[in-house]
């Protein structure tokens, strides 16, 4: 069989003058299909193009019959020929031969070439540096000189394939050019040059030769998905994953670590230890032994002090490093392989793949890009403010570059890749800013400014001015006594009174508070990300301990976000199926008033057309839908169709002006698509008719599409066809009658219509009458249309969120609702969630709809806009905080809402200082049964959207999608709900409130162990100018023992009684009176046997006294190794009783249940055992340790901790209630005193 094209042999410059274009000539190029199984064309023309084989097997022989050919039979396809393609010429079929069928003449040269060069390894004609160059120069001369690079560089190839190779050039130079003009100014963009449709025709071209020729990508199809493709990619242009930030050395964490002032001071005391043990210390003749090691001892706690601590912070860095590793595997975008729609993760994006953006999945852009042809209605419009700080969007046309960390704000549009990684323009600033010595502090360093850690660091300060005057308190003390009231030397004893001081200051401080926090956070951030919390922020884990209010979405956090169409009216009649294991489609299909084949076929096709690419369904050859990916509405919408017998795929492919794919690809460009937009919360898509001008399909809120329909699809009286009757009032309210009825079931109403128009129609003319969802002027070509269906979709309900919900109310926290559905569709989901409870509707309300709900309990986002918002003088919008606060007490669900709505939600509810108003408060309490939190509320808001950013940052604590969030979404959040799941963020609460309660449970630990040992090391050294507790077993206590006791008290699990609690009052004191109650009790319980031991001890225990003997024998005392080991004995048993705040009878509770605590307490216990018996001079013990009867003694008094605590208790639950008791006497008493009298006027 013959074949015979039109092809232009030359694409030269229309605007040429005659000094370089004299003809411009069309070939006559013959296909043979020879014997051999190959195609041979030949040229019947001077021109440059040779004859070039090009296997069949290769090629496409299911297309459709190309332009302007005449087979062996001598019938003729009436189509276009070649050279008058509407897209891009001749040079279409050689550039972009996934297009069109590759039986063009110009199909099989790119065809060869992509061929020739699809070899792996082949050498590709440009680098990475000059589409580097490409990206940051941003203009089309930039995309021409890479085009003319590429042409010169084609690698080589056989012999018999020359002529093409030389064909490509000669076609790449043409359009080279054309594009190539010099821009010699800033105004040369504003040349008509670049304005004119040709210009805009080449850039179309250019880009999609960049993309075949250049990259060997197909717009269609993108690349292979062979893994020694992309490993070969990644080696020629890199890869998209940026290099981690160089972390800090160890040596360097050590050193920040040893700046601390606290061991500086203990580093000072082994030192000075040493020096005075083997110099000053030494009687003439004496020599020295072991006199050291109690000295070096201090050394080598400050030493496992610093490793620990630089540990932790060096663990932190990988920690980020895990997080950062964790939000990259959620950053997905969907890319082009082997022809189908693939997600991948930003990192695995290579140069050459095809991304598909829409603003329906905003995210940024993650690499740089070139939009491909052809131009959408509209154009891609970006947000380019996060790189060039211009709020103003710009529109990318075929031919732009797009650049990476840039958003895609309006449109949609195909781009290929050609920079990534640090050859991105955002690679670049990006590994510039982690070179960058100023930027150290990036991480989870930031911690350390929250909330939390002022209110600890706060006290840290306050304990050590308090440790500080105490230390100097010694030291005056005993130089008084030693030099005024004594006969010492004060070269003799003015550094050992030197040496206590230091010892007094290191046991006041809390060295190992900041330690213990970080150790809390971090082990309950881990055990949260095991229960679908990813916490970004750890000081986040605190914070969501004290909210308030949840403000959250309704799909895919209170639902399973699994959409299912369940109801469908049309014709006038309603199809609502209800059994579960039957499609709507088939149901519809079934029924006896079923409707006509072309009503069917009409809402498949308006499914079909009105959808986004990016939303597809995997079809198995039963027809059974295997996996789906997209907006879960419009999967929903295309399930239906596929149930109706449609294929959604071969709908779009065969309409014109909808498809990308197969021959009418090259009509894309005469397609007009409307993308979604909040503001007027529809779509549409514009595709040309057979006869003429444009069919214009539509889908949106149900409410917004009825208003704008004057006609509805009726059918006809023999029920064979459907006609398009005008819609009356009547007609009108049963459409939206039965939208209320599917709300009020909980679905979400959809409504499907269409309107057909003229050519020549202007697609940006506005509306005199109609306005958008905003207030805006809506499209013109959006109005008049013709009402088609009515579609109920169903997202079930999660099982467990009702069981969270009450879980929230029970623990102090208020659930907001903000949905984008309508109120009765909010409304139903609300009332099976639990958000709405029966007294919130009035009196005998049967129905739960949105009517029967008491006043401000729901609202609409445009009434409550137009309630907190109100115009001042100047005629601007402003917040009324007062009018926000009438309102939010009651407000339960936000329907219709917009983002712009969160933001306020969130920002008037953190401002809110309604509590302060006693008498409102007091109104509220009176007549509404509401209570009112006593402080600012603490705001966490969930979000997915780009425009949800906003609010997201605004609040407290926002909660980002970790499955349905776009990038930015989880960039402005604090905690990723992995699951999307609303229990989550109970868990998150309950975490949260365990987080502050074990900071707690360490705080009252540790500062009972502070006060004890604070006024033992006093009294000691008022005493005997020395304390009883050596500096090296205060280490051992306060910063080993302590950091261990941290560990162990934040490992204990939370419990459902926090959840019972109220919410932590912000302003809140940490250290509750009930803890300064226990702290005291166990603190004079200490104090009472330390000095028992120290004053009676030697009597009692027939002890000699530890002062005698360490001043007399020169050695360590059992008197004083009895006092140590009691000492932290009493700490250890102290330790159980910190297992609780209020003061439980049973401080056993759960213990089995927590085996990290239990190893913890007896590791800790054995290093004790192992202190006393064998730590010797090192641990300032008696070299013989202590003996049976000594250990009975300690543990005894240890164990007597248990019984003591249940003492206190009863004393705190006497004064607390006598001491309320007197003060309501008091209060009653200042009441009698004050007389009312009514005042004259």
């Amino acid at each position: 069989m013959v074949k015979t094209f039109i092809m232009e042999a030359d694409l030269i410059n229309p605007t040429a003058t005659e000094e370089n274009q004299t003809t411009e000539e069309t070939t006559m190029v013959k296909v043979n299909d020879a014997d051999d199984g190959k195609f041979e064309i030949e040229s019947s023309s001077s021109a440059d193009v040779k004859p070039l084989e090009v296997e069949s097997g290769d090629a496409d022989t299911s297309a459709s019959p190309s332009p302007t050919e005449t087979d062996n039979d001598g019938h003729k396809n009436d189509t276009y020929p070649t050279g008058q393609s509407p897209r891009f010429g001749g040079l279409a079929d050689m550039v972009d031969a996934s297009l069109r069928s590759i039986q063009s003449a110009g199909s099989a040269i790119v065809h060869a070439f992509t061929k020739i060069n699809a070899e792996p390894g082949a050498p590709f004609a440009v680098t990475s540096s000059d589409l580097s160059d490409l990206s940051s120069e941003r203009t089309h001369t930039a995309l021409a000189r890479v085009l003319e690079k590429a042409a010169k560089n084609l690698p080589p190839c056989v012999p018999e394939e020359e002529e093409s190779l030389k064909n490509v050039r000669v076609q790449i130079e043409a359009l080279v050019r054309r594009i190539g003009v010099e821009e010699e100014d800033d105004h040369a963009r504003d040349h008509e040059h670049y304005k004119s449709d040709a210009h805009k025709h080449d850039m179309d071209m250019a880009a999609n030769a960049l993309a075949t020729v250049v990259l060997r990508s197909k717009p269609e199809e993108g690349i292979t998905n062979e893994q020694s493709d992309m490993d070969f990619r990644r080696e020629v242009f890199g890869t998209n994953a940026i290099a981690d930030k160089k972390l800090d050395s160890f040596l360097k964490l050590c050193w920040d670590a040893v700046k601390d002032f606290v061991l500086i001071m203990l580093i000072l005391l082994g030192i000075i230890g040493i020096a005075v043990e083997t110099t000053l210390g030494l009687e003439e003749g004496e020599e020295c032994g072991a006199c050291w090691i109690e000295g070096a001892a201090i050394l080598a706690a400050v030493l496992i002090v610093v490793l620990v601590t630089a540990t932790i912070d060096y663990q932190k860095q990988f920690a980020f490093v895990r997080l950062t590793r964790s939000l990259h595997e959620t950053n997905t975008k969907v890319v082009i392989r082997n022809g189908h729609q693939v997600s991948v993760i930003d990192d695995d994006i290579v140069v050459g793949d095809i991304l598909s953006v829409n603003s329906h999945s905003l995210a940024s852009i993650p690499a740089d890009c070139v939009v491909l042809g052809p131009p959408v209605s509209g154009g891609l419009r970006m947000d380019e403010s996060s790189l060039t700080g211009e709020s103003a969007l710009i529109t990318k046309h075929p031919g732009d570059v797009v650049l990476s960390g840039t958003t895609a704000v309006q449109g949609s549009a195909k781009l290929v890749v050609i920079a990534v990684g640090t050859a991105s323009v955002a690679g670049k600033i990006k590994a510039q800013v982690y070179e960058s010595a100023e930027h150290d502090g990036e991480g989870l360093d930031g911690d350390e400014e929250s909330p939390l850690f002022t209110k600890l660091e706060k006290i840290a300060k306050q304990i050590g001015l308090a440790g500080s005057a105490a230390a100097l308190l010694s030291l005056v003390v005993n130089c008084i006594k030693g030099f005024a009231f004594g006969d010492e030397n004060p070269k003799d004893v003015l550094i050992e009174y030197i040496v206590v001081a230091i010892t007094v200051l290191a046991v006041a401080v809390p060295e190992g508070l900041p330690l213990a926090v970080t150790l809390a956070l971090a082990f309950s951030s881990n055990k949260m990300m095991k229960e679908q919390n990813l916490v970004k922020h750890l000081d986040a884990c605190e914070t969501m301990g004290c909210a308030t209010t949840i403000c959250t979405d309704k799909t895919g956090t209170l639902t399973a976000n699994k959409m299912t169409a369940r109801a469908v009216y049309t014709n006038g009649t309603d199809f609502s199926c209800t059994d579960p294991a039957v499609s709507l489609g088939d149901f519809v299909k079934q029924s006896s008033d079923r409707p006509s084949q072309s009503t069917l076929d009409l809402i498949s096709t308006l499914i079909a057309v009105d959808t986004m690419d990016e939303t597809t369904l995997e079809i198995d050859t039963g027809g059974n839908v295997k996996s789906t990916s997209g907006n879960p509405t419009e999967v929903a919408l295309l399930v239906l169709a596929c149930s109706l017998g449609n294929n959604y795929q071969d709908i779009r492919q065969s309409t014109r002006g909808r498809t990308d794919k197969g021959e009418l690809s090259e009509f894309l460009v005469e397609g007009k698509q409307i993308g979604f937009s909040s503001a007027r919360k529809m779509m549409s898509w514009a595709v040309p008719r057979l006869e003429g001008g444009y069919r214009i399909y539509s889908k949106g809120a149900s409410e917004v599409l009825i208003a704008r329909c004057s006609h509805q699809l009726m059918k006809s009286s023999d029920g064979n066809y459907d006609e398009a009757a005008e819609i009356n009032d009547d007609s009108r309210q049963d459409i939206l009658g039965m939208g209320e009825v599917y709300a009020r079931r909980g679905m979400r109403t959809l409504a499907l219509a269409y309107r057909d128009l003229p050519d020549g129609v202007d697609f940006d003319a506005k509306s005199d009458s109609v306005l958008n969802a905003d207030g805006s002027e809506a499209l013109e070509v959006e109005t008049d249309l013709t009402f088609v269906s009515l579609v109920g979709i169903e997202d079930p309900l999660r099982p467990e969120v009702p069981g969270a919900i009450v879980l929230c109310y029970e623990a102090g926290i208020d659930v907001r609702l903000v949905t984008g559905d309508s109120p009765n569709t909010a409304v139903s989901i609300a009332y099976q969630a639990g958000v709405l409870k029966d007294f919130h509707f009035t009196g005998n309300a049967d129905e739960k709809i949105a009517t029967n709900l008491k006043p401000n309990v729901l609202m609409e986002g445009k009434v409550f806009r137009r309630k907190v918002y109100r115009i001042d003088d100047d005629g601007n919008k402003e917040f009324d905080q007062t009018a926000f606060d009438k309102i939010w007490p009651h407000l339960r669900v936000l329907a219709r809402s917009s983002p712009d709505d969160k933001l306020t939600l969130a920002h008037g509810l953190n401002q809110s200082t309604l509590f302060t108003d006693m008498s409102a408060c007091r109104k509220l309490k009176k007549e509404d049964n509401i209570d009112v939190f006593p402080d600012r509320q603490v705001v966490a808001m969930t979000g997915d959207g780009t425009n949800d950013a906003p609010a997201l940052k605004r609040a407290d604590i926002g909660f980002a999608m970790g499955i349905a969030g776009t990038q930015i979404a989880k960039d402005a959040a604090d905690i990723i709900l992995l699951d999307d799941n609303f229990a989550s963020i109970v868990t998150a609460a309950k975490w949260g409130r365990n987080v502050y309660a074990s900071i707690q449970k360490f705080l009252q630990f540790q500062l009972t162990v502070n006060i004890a040992a604070v006024v033992t090391a006093l009294v000691g050294s008022f005493a005997y100018a020395k304390s009883p507790l050596a500096a090296i077993q205060l280490l051992w206590v306060n910063l080993l023992m302590d950091a261990l006791a941290s560990l162990a008290l934040a490992s204990e699990p939370p419990t459902d009684a926090l959840l019972k609690r109220d919410p932590v009052n912000r302003s809140k004191n940490i250290i509750t009176r009930r803890m300064w109650g226990n702290m005291l009790g166990q603190a004079t319980y200490q104090l009472v046997v330390i000095m028992f031991i120290l004053f009676a001890g030697p009597e009692v225990f027939g002890l000699k006294p530890g002062h005698e003997v360490e001043r007399e024998d020169n050695e360590n005392s059992t008197h004083y190794t009895f006092i140590f080991n009691t000492f932290v004995w009493m700490q250890l048993f102290n330790e159980i009783n910190s297992r609780s705040l209020e003061g439980d009878c049973n401080v056993f509770r759960g213990i089995h249940k927590n085996p990290l605590f239990c190893g913890i307490l007896l590791t800790t216990a054995v290093l004790q055992v192992i202190m006393v018996e064998f730590g010797g001079q090192a641990m300032h013990v008696h070299e013989d340790g202590l003996s049976a009867e000594y250990w009975g003694y300690s543990l005894a008094f240890g164990v007597a901790s248990l019984p003591i605590q249940q003492v206190i208790n009863v004393f705190y639950s006497l004064f607390s209630r006598y001491y309320g008791i007197w003060r309501e006497r008091r209060r009653v008493n200042e009441s009698r005193r004050q007389t009312t009298r009514q005042i004259d006027s």
